[in-house]
């Protein structure tokens, strides 16, 4: 059960916090500001903090900790807002403690493929910075010029590059964290290999900010490869794609990208298809599924892969297509949400895995879910690693169409369970996931798991009511809808 929060009034919290960092960086929240709430807010998830701290330093995040630990005050870490299950959004009150100013880059040694940014740096800039010295950092989780590095590790976000090089975690050598009841740690290095004592590390990355809070992240890379080539390869429907995606890696090509849009999704972005030949007028007709392919390397590995994934998908594709500016295609590719929300006004998304071998199943028996809740449903996502983000769309309006989404959830769940996959395989668990780690672990497992919290957190004060919380996840969308707000 979360804590019962400290009601510190919150003319006193912030006076208290002001003397920890200076009055400029503590501000009095009013009830619609945007530290309330992530991009879950489509979904209704809103949380009231009262106040947010913005500290500067490691050493402040560690006297707030300290502050909050020491007068039973919940304390919520943020970075850059973009989660889509409510991570971020101050369920229980208390304190927001947004990263946004940790901004500097301690190293950068490109010799030594490595780099060491503050928590609140945005993925993009760790991605730019790495590319000017020739080095590569493949985890590219949407919105990346607001997500924060930290935030990227606290959630082990993933993006369309995981398949050949791993969600982000990969990439994390070691990390500077703050943990209760106000400690600042180094956690791993710069060791290539250390199997020396319990991997705390992993344990930290993918917690969400239940454990501790996440300051400063130190960053393997990787030399930049020379060619990426995106192909896009069109199949009339979904046993077709879904065989093609077992031929791809059946053959043993490794694809830096194996992407899938499928039925609606396919349909709805077709019109601003940016392909060789031109926007709009490149998707060939009666086309019901495609894949999105990059293959890179050097130019010579780059052609083979080429041919050898064409000569895979012999008898299968009804076109293979090279848009000549891969931007355009990847900008098409994000815009797939936007999309989507625009034709009923709101859609339910659900981030979940099917094992690979079972996804055109996962695929068919959701979109028969939906469909006995009368709901239109499409689904798109990361094909290569099982991924996806299985949307119905609905007005959210109308209260019965959030009540079958929300039927149709329980439903999905339940299905991916039963298959063998996950709840969550890259936006985390949040708040609106909530109590769904009892339905795929074992009973024991789940009993670990709350052991570790207690280990880190014995007040339970960081970010309360996420990951682990046992309550029914209700859509938020749903509730907000039904209060009237």
């Amino acid at each position: 059960m979360p804590p019962a929060a400290n009601r510190i009034a919150p003319g006193r919290l912030v006076r208290e916090l002001s003397r920890l960092i200076g009055p400029r960086h503590v501000l009095d929240v009013p009830a619609a500001s945007e530290y309330n709430r992530d991009l879950s807010r489509r979904r209704g998830v809103e949380g009231r903090a009262d106040a947010v701290a913005l500290p500067g330093s490691p050493e402040e995040v560690r006297a707030l900790l300290a502050w909050c630990y020491e007068h039973d005050v919940p304390l919520t870490p943020r970075g850059g807002g973009t989660g889509l299950t409510g991570g971020a959004a101050p369920v229980h009150g208390g304190v927001v403690c947004s990263l946004e100013r940790l901004r500097r880059v301690r190293e950068l040694e490109p010799e030594l493929w490595r780099m060491l940014p503050e928590a609140g740096v945005p993925t993009r800039e760790v991605q730019r910075l790495a590319r000017e010295h020739g080095l590569f950092f493949a985890p590219d989780p949407g919105a990346a010029e607001q997500s924060q590095i930290g935030g990227n590790v606290a959630t082990n976000a993933g993006g369309p590059h995981a398949v050949k090089y791993g969600v982000t975690g990969s990439w994390v050598a070691g990390l500077e964290v703050v943990l209760a009841p106000g400690e600042l740690l180094d956690i791993g290095g710069w060791s290539a290999k250390d199997v020396s004592g319990y991997d705390l590390r992993s344990l930290l990355i993918g917690s969400e900010g239940t454990l501790g809070i996440i300051t400063a992240v130190r960053l393997r890379l990787l030399p930049a490869p020379a060619v990426a080539l995106p192909v896009v390869v069109f199949m009339d429907g979904r046993a077709e794609g879904c065989e093609a995606i077992a031929r791809i890696l059946g053959s043993g090509l490794r694809p830096s990208v194996l992407d899938f849009l499928e039925g609606e999704a396919l349909t709805l972005l077709a019109p601003s298809y940016p392909g060789s030949t031109g926007v709009g007028d490149a998707v060939p007709a009666g086309a019901r599924f495609a894949l999105i392919v990059e293959v890179d390397g050097s130019r010579e590995e780059v052609h083979v892969q080429r041919r050898e994934l064409v000569a895979a998908l012999e008898g299968l594709v009804v076109q293979v297509d090279e848009p000549p500016d891969a931007g355009a295609l990847w900008r098409w590719r994000d815009g797939v949400n936007g999309v989507l929300t625009g034709v009923r006004g709101a859609k339910v998304s659900e981030d979940v895995v099917f094992p690979r071998e079972r996804l055109g199943e996962g695929l068919e028996r959701f979109e028969q879910i939906a469909r006995a809740h009368g709901l239109r449903s499409c689904s798109f996502g990361h094909a290569g690693d099982g991924n996806v983000h299985a949307t119905v769309l609905v007005d959210p309006s109308r209260v019965q169409e959030l009540d079958a989404a929300d039927a149709a959830g329980e439903e999905l769940f339940r299905l991916v369970v039963e298959l063998g996959g996950s709840i969550a395989g890259e936006h985390g668990v949040g708040w609106s996931k909530r109590g769904r780690l009892e339905s795929q672990w074992p009973r024991r497992a789940v009993e670990l798991h709350e052991q570790i919290k207690g280990a880190f957190d014995p007040k339970g004060l960081l970010n309360p009511g996420k990951k682990l919380a046992r309550y029914p996840a209700r859509s938020p969308l749903h509730k907000a809808r039904k209060e009237g707000r």
